[in-house]
């Protein structure tokens, strides 16, 4: 058989394994619209069972030529093609469902799910049947922790390792909590599955249904932002317990979820404060808190506690790349808007669910910066910056700077790509924005918290389709593969 083949197999068996597990996720809003007597129940069925069968006979036909580990150059193949296949199978259900949406549509629902973007082509939300927003919010859900680390907890069983596909979902190393793959995986699940669990009881109590508050609590974890209504958080409007809840899942998603097991694991709360990115993320947040609350009270009658609750709760929304929303913050002035556009470059965490920048590298500019300028002062001084107490070497520096080239590279890009679609410079700026940030609603009349991405055409819809996939595997994973040296043994 061609050695070409032979290195693809276990690549195609990894894609089948996660086909699988989309597949068999279908089934439970399958259950949901059955139970309601939706007929949509039958799509989700026979989308189900087409899943696992390609998924099944694909991990069969390569099961018997898998190596003992999958090879760095493959993981790069898999992580891309992985997000193909799952995006495509993902989109089955929509698609085919009583929605009459388009494949470009279904296609762009699911990737945005999936990346925990939040951006939708999807109306009359408050209407739909029970089934497709379930199967919304379970792709956030699933997005949120990482198809590829959900599928990583069961590959070490079947003879594939995979600490490089672990590292190559997000460029960022985090810390290796066990000597084995699959025990910090699961770890990770738990811990994510017990917050989401948490959250759901709360938005339960303070006002929501169950429904609602299932729906929520996994969009919320995810850092996702699908809600249930086309008002989004709006529908809770004055409920300010709820809007707490809210805020502070959000930020617990845009938290290192190592760090959440290092807690456990050491049974000190002082793990998460002796973090320093997570310092980082409380002094940012609270700085554009404070501002914006400022704002709100100068233009709105509300007094200092609502003033604060709405803008801690649509900032945080913005920075950790949730995208709920609780008012159209667009009509609140142009110093807000900014705000709002700044923080959603921001993002939360290293080896959080949110995207963005994120802190890790934040700190890291800025200790270059600091750095450099003690070098202009003394150019004969030795400077050694650490995180966490462990030096930011010269690797870590030419990552970053790596990252924020690529950064801007791709925010041009994809801007001037969606400019030749037609859009205008705001709407072209803006989702290229939220699209690379994974944040969700962007800015304007057309695809603000206000609207949504329906009416863009579908040219444009593809072009941000990669722009979130580019954006959830932080660039580096996918471009390399545009390599002609990659691809030469």
């Amino acid at each position: 058989m061609d050695a070409a083949l032979l290195r693809l197999q276990p690549i195609f068996f990894v894609v089948g394994l996660m086909v699988i597990i989309i597949g068999a996720a279908m089934l439970i809003p399958a259950c949901v619209d059955l139970y309601f007597g939706n007929p949509d129940w039958l799509i989700f069925t026979q989308a189900s069972f087409t899943s696992i069968g390609i998924g099944g006979m694909t991990c069969l036909a390569c099961r018997s030529d898998i190596g003992p580990r999958v090879t760095a150059r493959q993981g790069y193949v898999l992580t891309g093609f992985s997000w193909i296949a799952v995006s495509v199978t993902g989109a089955l259900p929509l698609w085919f469902s009583s929605l009459n949406i388009s494949f470009c549509d279904a296609v762009f629902e699911t990737i945005s799910g999936l990346t925990t973007t939040g951006s939708t082509v999807l109306s009359g939300l408050d209407t739909m049947p029970p089934g497709l927003l379930l199967w919304r919010s379970i792709l956030q859900w699933l997005g949120g922790i990482g198809i590829i680390v959900t599928a990583l907890a069961l590959l070490p069983m079947m003879r594939v390792g995979g600490m490089q596909l672990f590292q190559m979902e997000s460029s960022d190393r985090s810390e290796k909590l066990s000597p084995r793959m699959r025990d910090m995986c699961l770890q990770i699940v738990v811990i994510y599955a017990m917050l989401s669990l948490t959250c759901m009881v709360l938005y339960r109590i303070f006002g929501m249904t169950w429904f609602e508050a299932i729906n929520h609590a996994m969009t919320t974890l995810a850092t996702g932002g699908y809600s249930t209504t086309d008002q989004s958080f709006g529908k809770f409007a004055g409920n300010w317990p709820l809007h707490w809840v809210g805020t502070v899942f959000m930020f617990a998603g845009g938290l290192p979820f190592t760090a959440y097991a290092v807690m456990v694991r050491k049974r000190s709360i002082r793990a998460l404060f002796d973090n320093q990115q997570i310092r980082l993320f409380f002094v940012v947040s609270a700085f554009f808190t404070v501002l914006l609350t400022i704002r709100l009270m100068q233009i709105s009658d509300d007094g200092l506690w609502a003033s604060f609750t709405l803008a801690s709760f649509n900032l945080v929304s913005v920075i950790t790349t949730t995208g709920f929303a609780s008012g159209d913050y667009l009509q609140w002035g142009p110093v807000a808007v900014m705000l709002f556009f700044f923080a959603t470059f921001i993002g939360g965490c290293s080896g959080s669910t949110a995207g963005g920048f994120k802190m890790f590298r934040l700190y890291v500019v800025f200790s270059g910066l600091r750095a450099h300028f003690l070098r202009l002062r003394s150019p004969s001084a030795v400077t050694v910056s650490y995180i966490d107490r462990n030096e930011i070497t010269s690797d870590i520096y030419s990552a970053v700077t790596v990252f924020v080239f690529l950064l801007t590279i791709s925010y041009i890009g994809v801007t001037v790509a969606l400019g030749l679609t037609g859009l205008d410079l705001v709407t072209a700026m803006s989702a290229s924005a939220t699209a690379l940030a994974n944040v969700g609603p962007g800015m304007g009349p057309i695809i603000g918290p206000a609207g949504n991405f329906q009416s863009l055409p579908d040219a444009a819809k593809w072009v941000l389709d990669i722009a979130m996939v580019l954006g959830r595997l932080e660039f580096e994973t996918l471009l390399v593969l545009l390599m002609p040296a990659f691809w030469r043994d």
